[in-house]
């Protein structure tokens, strides 16, 4: 794991070139074989200083989240022993005496970058692709070895916020410019830079803050800033904290946090605690503060959640580990787009990007070149941003053929039709496409709700026909849900995958069934919030406890951003569905909201610029005054203080959260997802599911299965059907099952 060698000048090459594995980590074996190098250079009289370095093309990915996921939490105080020792290898290294340079050859976060704060010097070799910085706020959790302390401490608290506050990573000449590493070199250099830093002569000695006043002087080189006496914060008169600055960085800190997470995420909070109790104590003391805050949030179930979901989940999905065996991988040259309204040439964008030919189809030439315009001005904006040259907007721009021409189709690996949400117009467009089309091309429906294999009646070839629902915007949303038809092929199935790999976004795979699993669950979410307008619970009351509950967005403004209509559209659509098999149709409660809003009062949404929300010339959305003489408020949610008007409160927040998490678990009972991290990853990638949760059916895990139907059925009897369990709940609620461990509580 760990290479060491000293040369003839007396410098240690501590490299870490951890074996079958495409990156280092620090996990138990890693770190422990690092601290017997680290010992035995420092105790060696012959060693002079030593460079730290990597084998692999990266530095240090960071800690090993699997040994983070699958720790014994049920001690504290062992917990805090174990990651303790962290901490103190690494001040052992900065404190033993004798100096050490990170030559940082790639990629350093995480743990992999404190490990390079600890050291006296750091030199990066020159790559625009290096990151470094303290990703660990995403996960839910702090940087646990010396992040929180450092930072701060070598460029202020105010730089230090957005690398530790926000995870931003950052380049080696960003991170240069801050303050964080001192020098950046061409790659050849890099070692030989780090010697030569330590081979210079340096007169210059200090006794270190941690030596006490009998300490002798020692090479200033291989003493921290915050070991020399008089060391002084960064940014604070005198480094106090209590500085008005430094009141003022701390009151407005809080401020954005609250702002930014609306208190759902407990990191970030815990982070700013760090930063502001460390500064004001003893380095070493300030160490034991992270360990601690540490520890807590790995104990808590959002980071368990987070770290599940948003590392494990999504680098299964994007590694495509649902894909079918036994299938050669499919490589894309061109694709056909049907449609080039917003979705259509959303589409084109992010294919043509990943350089494939694009042939974007629309019912006349105008329409077309509307779709292309879009195109050019996605692609302008990153050209404005530096992400692209103007020269390569123009190569970019010359593979894509607009036309009202479906025999341009010929040639393409795969069409994904875009157009109205309509049977009649899609399976117009798919005969249209499929005369032109090699026989086995894939032919790809991004329908929002309307089942896969409805539509592929109107194919020659359903084995070849698949959904790629796509979610607006395309160009930044990151989600694609892989529709699984009937008669859709295990091959189709993997080709699509490899598609959606290539245009760099993440699969999730689900079966057949009306709205599939993410319109289904959107819905779900918005009708929720339709109930509760009906119910007399104010519009702004309602948005703001979906937000207050980790949704990025309201009900109310999520159905104005998808569209008012659409939405009604979708509910006639299956009443008219449901009549013509002979069956009932069960309405949501709320049909009357979507028919006031769409038919009589002609709110569209964002699209027409009148919905729930105003959209008036200056940008700023407001909620539709006159929202409350539709849905006048009842009383009884108006008024309340202290506990009572908290209660409300979270009840609403319940309700909002778990209206989704039940549906996604009938999703799971109906076999639309065959396994609970695809609802997950689903859930948060897709519709921005709470992601303190771990998503939808994190959420039930993080509740407890038992408690949460035993809650679902007491909402159920206030509310209405739509939080009555599933099956599979009440099976597993009975054995004390959970959906990520065997066992959660004494079965009943």
């Amino acid at each position: 794991m760990i290479n060491y060698n000293v040369d003839t000048d007396g410098i240690a090459t501590i490299t870490w070139d951890m074996p079958n594995r495409t990156m280092n980590v620090l996990n138990e074996g890693s770190i422990q074989a690092y601290a017997e190098a680290l010992q035995k250079a420092l105790k060696d009289d012959k060693v002079k200083g030593v460079i730290l370095t990597s084998g692999k093309d990266s530095f240090i990915a960071g800690a090993d989240l699997d040994m983070l996921l699958n720790a014994d939490t049920s001690d504290a105080v062992k917990l805090t022993d174990q990651f303790s020792q962290l901490q103190k290898l690494f001040r052992s290294q900065e404190t033993g005496g004798k100096p050490i340079v990170a030559a940082i050859n790639g990629t350093a976060l995480g743990g992999g970058f404190e490990i390079c704060l600890a050291s006296h010097y750091r030199i990066a070799a020159a790559n625009p692709k290096t990151r470094v910085g303290q990703p660990e706020v995403k996960l839910g959790l702090l940087p646990g070895a010396g992040g929180t302390q450092r930072i701060p401490r070598l460029i202020g608290v105010m730089n230090a916020a957005p690398i530790l506050l926000e995870g931003k990573d950052q380049t080696v000449d960003q991170a240069k410019g801050l303050g964080l590493i001192h020098e950046v070199v061409p790659a050849g250099e890099l070692l030989p830079r780090a010697k030569a830093w330590l081979m210079a002569e340096n007169k210059e000695t200090v006794v270190p803050a941690y030596a006490g006043k009998s300490g002798k002087p020692i090479d200033s080189r291989a003493v921290q800033p915050w070991d020399k006496p008089g060391f002084k914060t960064p940014g604070f008169p005198g480094g106090q904290v209590w500085s008005p600055p430094g009141v003022q960085t701390f009151i407005g800190g809080n401020a954005m946090i609250a702002g930014k997470t609306n208190g759902v995420y407990p990191a970030p909070r815990a982070i700013m605690s760090c930063v502001y109790e460390g500064l004001q104590l003893p380095f070493d003391t300030a160490l034991k503060v992270e360990t601690r805050y540490f520890v807590s949030l790995l104990r808590g179930p959002v980071a368990r959640s987070m770290i599940r979901t948003l590392f494990f989940g999504l680098q299964e999905a994007n590694k495509l580990a649902r894909r079918p065996k036994g299938v050669a991988k499919q490589e894309y040259k061109k694709i056909g787009v049907l449609g080039a309204g917003l979705m259509g040439a959303g589409i084109a964008t992010v294919s043509v990007q990943a350089g494939l030919d694009i042939v974007l189809v629309d019912r006349d030439q105008a329409a077309a070149d509307k779709g292309k315009a879009h195109i050019a001005d996605e692609l302008g904006k990153l050209a404005k941003r530096g992400r692209l040259t103007p020269d390569k907007v123009e190569a970019m721009l010359g593979k894509v053929t607009a036309t009202p021409d479906f025999g341009a189709l010929k040639g393409c690996d795969l069409v994904i039709e875009a157009v109205f949400e309509n049977r009649d117009v899609k399976a117009e467009a798919t005969k249209k496409a499929e005369a032109a089309l090699d026989p086995k091309a894939v032919f790809a429906s991004n329908t929002s709700t309307l089942p896969i294999t409805g539509l592929a009646e109107a194919s020659s070839r359903p084995d070849h026909f698949i959904g790629l629902h796509f979610f607006s915007p395309v160009e930044k949303m990151p989600l694609v849900e892989i529709i699984v038809g009937k008669k859709t092929s295990p091959e189709t199935l993997a080709r699509s995958m490899d598609f959606v790999q290539k245009i760099r976004k993440t699969p999730i795979v689900v079966n057949d069934s009306r709205g599939f699993f993410t319109s289904r669950v959107c819905g779900a979410f918005i009708t929720e919030g339709h109930r509760l307008l009906k119910e007399g619970v104010p519009a702004p009351m309602i948005e703001n406890c979906a937000r207050f509950a980790g949704m990025p967005v309201g009900p109310l403004s999520l159905n104005d951003e998808v569209a008012i209509d659409l939405s009604w559209k979708i509910m006639d659509q299956t009443k008219r569905d449901a009549e013509a098999a002979g069956q009932k149709y069960e309405g949501s409660g709320a049909d009357d909201v979507l028919e006031l809003m769409v038919k009589k009062l002609e709110r569209f949404g964002r699209k027409n610029g009148k919905g729930f929300y105003d959209y008036p010339a200056d940008g700023k959305k407001r909620l539709w005054p006159d929202l409350g003489k539709h849905f006048p408020a009842d009383p009884r949610w108006l008024y309340g203080e202290g506990d009572e008007k908290r209660a409300k409160e979270d009840e609403i927040r319940k309700r909002l959260l778990y209206v989704q998490a039940v549906d996604t678990a009938r999703c799971l009972e109906g076999n639309v997802l065959t396994d609970p991290q695809d609802g997950d990853v689903g859930s948060i990638m897709g519709l921005g599911f709470a992601p303190q949760t771990g998503g939808a059916i994190s959420l039930i895990d993080q509740v407890g299965v038992r408690e949460f139907v035993s809650e679902c059925d007491e909402l159920a009897r206030k509310y209405g059907k739509q939080f009555e369990v599933p099956k599979l709940l009440r099976d597993m609620a009975a054995k004390g099952e959970s959906f990520y461990g065997k066992r959660t509580a004494k079965a009943a």
